[in-house]
């Protein structure tokens, strides 16, 4: 390891295969937690190549508990992490207007490295207890139209890794990896990015993989639609930049999006969201999310009429129904 940090340090960059044999060293606990802290370091310095990106996802992707759901044809609906803008969870609460609309979806989550609250910390303070018995997921699945991953328990290098992420507290490559590596390899992504550099380059790396995907980035640095600032949208067949107002909202604020400062602050404003109790702002970004994410499962649909759908799910009561169900299934 120290010869490969010399030559990082030296600007050099990493083969896919020199990535991928990395990633498994450090799943088999062959560095200590300095090196890895030195890793992480290195890619907060500068951008990752499609190559180490590559790579490391090709070791992840080798060393996963596998989960077979493929006749689902689910979605994932995820963020980066990393933006330091500590929203509240609005990548899990899309998930269920999603799932409130008829859509299936299977969440790939953590705890929050970078934020006080991530999907996990959500579901685990409703009392959601994580599991990888594909018997549970596809249960959940049939009866609420969702599953959780919670991703450690899915791959051992994302376990081995989580002290060192959590004490350094900075975005990492591995926010960037996390969305490409949902065990069940959803045939549909919205995944949104923190900066356009990541856009393009996510954008590049799903077109190799053949996943129907939206890469979503608000100008303004949110890594998902946050309508606080003008926001782009990259699709297979075409690259769009949309205004909140284009769309029918009125523009947030960045206060009117934060999560608080524990995660019982980010669980109450993530269920006053599902029973369409919380502000303005904070629903409209739901539903933009969830639209975009219902335009990546149905592109011939009009966004207009994919805005419609995700609004219904979450003021008819059909998405807290979900959450609902869901929770008592799954504690």
């Amino acid at each position: 390891m120290k010869e490969i940090l010399y030559r990082l340090f030296e600007h050099q960059y990493l083969g896919r295969e020199e990535a991928r044999q990395i990633l498994q060293n450090i799943a088999e606990g062959k560095y200590n937690d300095s090196q890895i802290a030195s890793l992480i370091t290195v890619y907060l310095m500068r951008n990752i190549s499609v190559e180490e990106l590559s790579g490391f996802r090709e070791a992840l992707l080798e060393m996963r508990v596998p989960v077979d759901l493929a006749e689902y044809k689910p979605i994932d609906i995820v963020g980066t992490g990393g933006d330091g803008k500590n929203t509240f969870n609005i990548s899990t609460s899309s998930c269920f207007v999603v799932a409130g609309a008829g859509y299936n979806v299977v969440k790939h989550g953590n705890y929050g490295a970078t934020s006080v609250s991530g999907a996990s910390n959500v579901m685990e303070q409703h009392g959601v207890k994580f599991t990888n018995n594909i018997g549970q997921l596809r249960r959940s699945m049939d009866i609420c139209h969702i599953a959780y991953l919670h991703a450690p328990l899915f791959n051992p290098a994302l376990k081995a890794v989580a002290p060192v992420r959590k004490s350094l507290g900075v975005r990492s490559f591995f926010n960037m990896l996390g969305p490409l590596v949902n065990p069940v390899m959803p045939a549909y992504q919205l995944l949104g990015v923190y900066n356009l550099p990541l856009l393009r380059l996510y954008s590049y790396t799903y077109q190799e993989s053949g996943t129907r995907f939206a890469v979503v980035h608000s100008l303004d640095g949110y890594d998902e639609i946050s309508l606080t600032s003008e926001f782009k949208v990259s699709m297979p067949e075409k690259e769009k930049l949309y205004t909140p107002e284009m769309l029918g909202f009125t523009r947030a604020t960045e206060a009117e999006l934060d999560g608080g400062e524990t995660v019982g602050d980010a669980a109450r404003i993530f269920d006053n969201v599902l029973r369409n109790q919380a502000t303005d702002a904070q629903k409209n970004c739901v539903i933009a999310n969830a639209a975009f994410a219902i335009q990546v499962i149905c592109p011939e649909k009009k966004i207009e009429t994919c805005i419609a759908e995700a609004s219904e799910s979450l003021e008819s009561g059909k998405a807290l129904a979900v959450l609902t169900k869901f929770i008592e299934l799954n504690s």
